[in-house]
């Protein structure tokens, strides 16, 4: 049981293809005035005060140079961002982009507070969604004189965007921030409008299964994906809050129009451990051949590219819509 959560934990990191942290092949531009005008503009920020997640006042004195970020979806945005050379330290689930798995490994859920002040950071990202449980070794951090900094567990795109936001104020890249959530919010209104198109007749209904059998976890309300099949005009098979286990006798009864699951990058051949499921033969999803796996990275982390995982789901929902 405990590895089963830590894979959901795994699955859930809020952990995740991010504009402007791929490899470019544009000339490097000469210095330029405008170029020291920009950099004076960054430090001229600092110092910063703000709350973190927790309610604790911060204070940035200058622009971070060396950054240790403990969950994926903080990486994402920090790569996003463009502050690939100051993160010196990620967590062992980090993966994307791929110079993060280039990156000094600090250890999982139980990070390894050694390792990090090895890396002499003068800036730790945490996340509210496990700080408690770390409380004492965050602590350690910060009486060792580094900034600690929790980044809030985001359950709405509001939510993403303010995370966004306020890692890009805290680390002098708030333009690029700016940019990044104007982008996200322009794409996703898109998404919207295209669902807006779906009659109500045509509505699917939809089982996202986030941990194969025996034992079957799913997303239920008051979860993001919950809230993105709304967006997208689909509707939640599974009523039980958060991510319950669920008896694959209600799935049957429910009898979805499309399964989704999100557990391929651990099991082999998700769609087909589905579609041969004892029982489950006359349930929609699986008589039509309705079963999609989809990359659980996009659509779980909390990050810039969480728009693209809300048109993976789309597409694999309303296909002929979102083509």
């Amino acid at each position: 049981m405990k590895k089963l959560y830590s894979l959901l934990f795994t699955l859930l990191l809020t952990a995740g293809v991010l504009a402007g942290c791929g490899t470019s092949t544009e000339k490097p531009k000469e210095s330029t005035g405008e170029k020291t005008e920009s950099v004076q503009k960054d430090e001229s920020a600092f110092p910063v005060t703000i709350k973190d997640a927790l309610d604790n006042e911060v204070v940035i004195d200058a622009k971070p140079e060396r950054i240790v970020s403990l969950i994926p979806s903080n990486t994402e945005i920090a790569f996003g961002l463009g502050l690939s050379k100051q993160v010196v330290g990620v967590s062992d689930y980090d993966n994307y982009p791929a110079e993060a798995n280039e990156k000094e490994k600090i250890g999982g859920m139980d990070f390894n507070v050694e390792k990090i002040l090895s890396l002499s950071p003068d800036l730790v990202l945490a996340h509210a969604s496990y700080a408690e449980g770390s409380k004492d070794a965050l602590q350690q951090l910060r009486d060792s004189g580094i900034t600690v900094f929790v980044v809030n567990n985001a359950t709405n795109f509001d939510q993403v965007f303010d995370s966004i936001g306020i890692i890009g104020k805290i680390t002098g890249e708030k333009e690029k921030a700016d940019e990044i959530i104007s982008d996200m919010k322009e794409n996703l209104e898109e998404i919207i409008a295209k669902a807006k198109e779906i009659k109500e007749e045509d509505r699917k209904s939809v089982f996202i299964e986030v941990s194969p059998a025996p034992e079957i976890y799913a997303a239920g309300k008051n979860t993001f994906m919950d809230e993105i099949l709304h967006l997208i005009h689909a509707e939640n098979v599974v009523t039980e809050e958060n991510w319950p286990k669920i008896d694959p006798e209600a799935i049957i009864e429910k009898n979805p129009d499309v399964i989704i699951t999100t557990h391929g990058y651990y099991t082999e051949d998700p769609i087909g451990q589905v579609l041969s499921r004892e029982g489950w033969q006359d349930v929609a999803a699986v008589k039509n051949k309705r079963v999609v796996d989809i990359d659980s990275e996009r659509i779980n982390r909390t990050g810039p590219r969480l728009v693209e995982g809300v048109e993976d789901l789309a597409k694999a929902i309303y296909p002929e819509t979102f083509k």
